[in-house]
């Protein structure tokens, strides 16, 4: 066997090695990606299973009958309520949107100070929002009551809103994307006379689009899912999850709709996580900008 042969035969084995190690990953990949895609399946199967289906046993996990009756059966019940859908829907929505968009603003606009400045308790601030991620919310629920009763919130919508602003991950979050951004292209945009709220809005927030969006897809399913605790008793403020979840306290006769209910609580939140997804992962792949 020549020298060329042999390095040919070589290349060829190495080519193929590499061939079976990448079909093997992606093979993996698939697997689990499949597999924690069974909840989501199951769950879309179940809001059109008849009430039969539901109970049988060994359960199945496909749907055999489908049907829309789960769905009809949860318009129906949410049109007798005596506070409309449409007010459960737009308490929810203004919750959510405010917020989400509020943390991610505040967040953002408390992290550029932080990353891009040293002044007197710069650090003890930062280590105070670090040492803040250390408690879980079950801990501060109770001390975020009583702020909200000495502030007269009780029963409104800025109990759920305001303490959502204060989440400290994104904070934390945002003021890690801003110290990568190299202080000289910051002090080339004043040299050029911009302004410090021109140079957060034009150049600071496009290069931190990763950690918004990843905020943004933490803090939606959150407040989208929010049922106003303990904060919210007025049935015209109650929210949407709240008034779906007393639908289904209705016993086994409502199994039907309360897998109905399920997807419908589930959908918008992967709708969102579905569509940002790509751009996150872009932005994080285009984002590695240094001195």
């Amino acid at each position: 066997m020549s020298v060329t042969t042999l390095r040919i035969f070589r290349a060829n084995k190495k080519l193929n090695r590499s061939f079976i190690v990448t079909f093997i990953m992606f093979a993996l990949l698939a697997l689990f990606g499949a597999f924690m895609a069974l909840p989501l399946v199951y769950a879309i199967n179940n809001a059109f299973k008849p009430l039969d289906e539901l109970f049988i046993f060994p359960p199945r996990f496909f749907v055999r009958n489908p049907t829309l009756d789960n769905f009809f059966d949860l318009v129906s019940l949410m049109g007798n309520s005596w506070v409309p859908l449409s007010r459960y829907i737009t308490n929810t929505l203004l919750i959510t949107i405010i917020g989400t968009a509020g943390h991610i603003l505040l967040a953002s606009a408390a992290a550029y100070p932080l990353a891009k400045y040293r002044f007197i308790g710069s650090k003890t601030i930062f280590s105070i929002v670090v040492l803040s991620l250390m408690f879980s919310p079950h801990v501060t629920a109770i001390p975020n009551y009583m702020v909200m009763s000495w502030l007269g919130w009780i029963n409104t919508q800025a109990s759920i809103i305001v303490p959502s602003l204060a989440f400290p991950l994104g904070l934390f979050l945002m003021k890690q994307f801003m110290e990568q951004i190299p202080n000289p292209l910051l002090e080339a945009a004043k040299i050029d006379g911009a302004s410090e709220y021109r140079i957060f809005w034009s150049i600071v927030m496009p290069n931190v689009k990763p950690a918004w969006l990843t905020l943004m897809i933490l803090q939606f399913p959150m407040l989208w899912g929010t049922d106003g605790g303990n904060f919210i008793y007025s049935e015209n403020l109650k929210t949407l999850h709240y008034a779906l979840g007393q639908i289904i306290q209705g016993g086994i006769a409502r199994a039907g709709v309360g897998a109905a209910v399920a997807l419908f609580l589930m959908i918008v939140p992967i709708t969102l996580f579905i569509f940002s997804q790509s751009s996150v992962m872009q932005t994080m792949a285009n984002s590695g900008i240094k001195d």
